[in-house]
């Protein structure tokens, strides 16, 4: 067969339609820890370190789906980010990614999770941010623990899982090393501790009562990230010096409140105001923007 100049750009052309060059595939932000002595010195407060970013529930960009493997690679495109995430139960008791108990806001679905079984579940498609149909599934917590192993950490918000649930699939994946735990009382901890001792936590401590409490439970503090709250305000002073002291990071979730702000100079203004503040970590429905404020040179100018 012979092929003539034109005949040979055509399939040239073709190739790099159908099969892009690996030259231009992002190379991903990843976390890599590979014990859990190394995820609680991830988190230790050491005055001068670089600031953290979660993505909250992964992200929240247009054809990206929330608690979505897709959104979670995506975002590591950009930047490097762990991510709070939320396991919920289906009928038959396999734990799925889906912040709301219902299934019509982020998927194809309707009703209630809790009413369909996991082989149902997986025939829905994901609805991203803006409620566009995408052409991802729900995910199973088992499917991202593996996706993330090498890559990123996760944190277990808390749902409607059982808390002996929670503990047991994390042994069983042997993922203690990059999955760690929302709690909400230093009950909580101990639960988690009891089951494993090296557990990591991202406890929620919004009041200097709070840390008081964790004080006298003898909650391990290397084994904490505080989260104190959604804003700036007065009372974090108090708060960073009770937890820097311990060498606790605290976090401030800003995908409630400066997230919000419609203007995207805004969103960078607060988001520098919580790095002045003296916050370590910021939480936000918009890492990838984050990153680009907090994580720059010009992060004080």
């Amino acid at each position: 067969m012979k092929f003539n100049s034109l005949s040979i750009w055509v399939l040239i052309s073709m190739s790099w339609i159908t099969c892009p060059v690996l030259a231009q595939e992002q190379k991903l932000h990843t976390i890599t820890i590979k014990t859990a002595q190394e995820l609680h010195e991830f988190f230790s407060y050491k005055k001068g370190k670089q600031i953290i970013i979660s993505g909250h529930r992964g992200g929240m960009v247009k054809g990206f789906p929330e608690n979505s493997i897709a959104t979670f690679e995506n975002t590591l495109k950009y930047t490097p980010a762990f991510y709070e995430i939320d396991p919920r139960l289906t009928k038959d008791s396999v734990l799925v990614l889906m912040h709301d108990a219902t299934l019509d806001r982020t998927t194809t679905g309707k009703g209630n999770l809790a009413d369909y079984t996991w082989e149902e579940v997986k025939k829905f498609r994901l609805k991203d941010p803006e409620g566009n149909v995408t052409e991802y599934g729900v995910p199973s917590l088992a499917e991202a623990i593996e996706w993330a192993r090498g890559k990123t950490i996760l944190n277990l918000d808390i749902k409607d899982v059982p808390f002996e649930m929670t503990a047991d699939i994390i042994q069983k994946h042997k993922a203690n090393a990059f999955v760690m735990l929302t709690v909400h009382s230093p009950e909580q901890a101990q639960f988690y501790l009891d089951k494993n001792p090296e557990s990591m936590f991202s406890a929620h401590i919004k009041t200097p009562e709070e840390f008081e409490k964790y004080e006298k439970a003898g909650i391990p503090w290397k084994q904490v990230m505080a989260y104190i709250g959604p804003t700036i305000k007065p009372d974090n002073q108090l708060l960073y010096k009770l937890l820097h002291g311990k060498g606790v990071k605290c976090m401030i979730s800003s995908a409630s409140t400066y997230d919000k702000l419609e203007n995207k100079e805004d969103r960078a203004k607060a988001y520098r105001a919580i790095v002045l503040d003296g916050a370590d970590v910021i939480e936000s429905d918009l890492p990838i923007e984050v990153s680009e404020v907090v994580l720059s040179k010009t992060l004080l100018k």
